[in-house]
């Protein structure tokens, strides 16, 4: 294991931001609008409705609160079953349990680290045959790769299932032209710290079904009926965003796309340095996809590399390089230990496979050259280290 002192952090992805947002932050201030309502939060809905092509969106305080919106617009409710992605964040889990429901997991495929259309079919039908349909689907968009969505599309509309698109990862991403969480019923983004673009905490819920998202809105102002007096009639959620995080969020907006570059190259960079080494397999972008390379990642072979994922994460962190394990697949975490799973195939669990040996490196777009370039040279050493 190779030691090298370093003062300066390397971070994974933390915040960039453009050089608009105090002023936009400070216009927000001047004309009073502090509140979770305002101008800025209208315009924030129409401006990534319009960017994504959808036909209206609600601006709120998480992606995992509009995953929970989307739950609840479909009725999700105690004893109902929905199937999920496994190989994502918990959040794109938790909002089933919040509404009572069971999660179902779904393994990857190789091509994309995304949700498997064999699995799906199935786990669709099997539960078919039992009479227990799910009564929605949640597809992650891994790391701003989208998933292989025609063919889960088809599983889903054979049986008339819903699907929802966590897309918290890939804003600024598509598939085959259209952009990615707008495929679905819903589609999600999360605007957190670490994502593409920030609000610092927000999220953003999309859907071409306009009257959903009008109640979406109800919903997530406290339900609040319209009367003089305070009155509810229905259970609300205290989800919505701020007019300052808004105003942030419309700069932000305003230069994605340079974000999204930024990052591809960053991808680009450690793909070239680092492709020919034995048992580092990049994750690849399937063919007629644009991924937005969130996070640049990859899988090491420990037989073939001699290295451990472990092992250079500790080595990385010892150079004050931030580094970390793909996400743990949802069936495998505590919480759902005795949840049902489908794999990819009977030979073959591929979400497991991609968690032991994968590792996500450095990728925000505001990494300097040297910043890389040092990374890539702790890469190699720690490689000829172990040569």
């Amino acid at each position: 294991m190779v030691n090298v002192t370093s003062t300066k952090r390397i971070f994974l992805s933390s915040p960039h931001m453009s050089g608009n947002e105090q002023k936009y932050i400070n216009e927000a201030f001047e004309t009073n609008w502090i509140a979770p309502l305002g101008p800025n939060v209208d315009a924030f809905e129409e401006e990534i409705a319009n960017y994504v092509g959808a036909k209206g969106a609600v601006a709120v305080s998480s992606g995992t609160a509009a995953i929970h919106l989307a739950l609840s617009l479909l009725n999700i409710k105690k004893g109902d079953k929905v199937f999920c992605s496994s190989l994502t964040f918990i959040a794109s889990a938790n909002p089933i349990v919040y509404q009572g429901a069971e999660p179902v997991f779904i393994d990857s495929e190789p091509e994309t680290w995304n949700m498997s259309p064999s699995a799906l079919k199935d786990a669709m039908e099997e539960a078919s045959k039992i009479g227990k349909l799910p009564k929605a689907v949640i597809v992650v968009n891994l790391y701003g790769q989208s998933a292989k969505i025609d063919e889960i599309l088809s599983v889903c509309n054979e049986y008339d299932v819903p699907m929802i698109e966590d897309a918290a990862e890939s804003l600024g991403a598509n598939y085959k032209g259209q952009a990615s969480g707008t495929f679905g019923k819903y589609g999600i983004y999360s605007f957190n710290g670490n994502k593409i673009i920030t609000t610092s905490a927000g999220g953003m819920l999309v859907s071409d079904d306009v009257e959903s998202l009008k109640k979406a809105r109800f919903l997530a102002t406290q339900a609040k009926d319209p009367a003089l007096h305070y009155q509810h009639s229905k259970l609300g959620f205290n989800y919505r965003m701020s007019n300052i995080l808004a105003r942030i969020g419309r700069a932000q907006l305003e230069i994605l796309e340079e974000r999204v570059l930024a990052r591809r190259q960053i991808f680009k960079n450690y793909l070239n340095e680092l492709r020919h080494y034995p048992g580092f397999s990049f994750m690849p972008e399937l063919k007629n996809t644009y991924s937005n390379r969130w996070l640049t990642a990859l899988t090491i072979d420990e037989k073939e590399s001699g290295i451990s994922i472990n092992s250079m994460i500790t080595s990385l962190a010892e150079q004050n390089i931030e580094a970390r394990p793909v996400w743990k697949p949802l069936h495998m975490q505590p919480l759902f230990k005795d949840t049902k799973y489908y794999t990819n195939n009977e030979f073959e669990n591929v979400s497991e496979a991609i968690f032991n040996s994968g590792i996500c490196l450095p990728s925000g777009s505001n990494l300097t050259e040297d910043e890389q370039h040092k990374v890539i040279d702790c890469i190699k050493k720690e490689i000829k280290y172990n040569s």
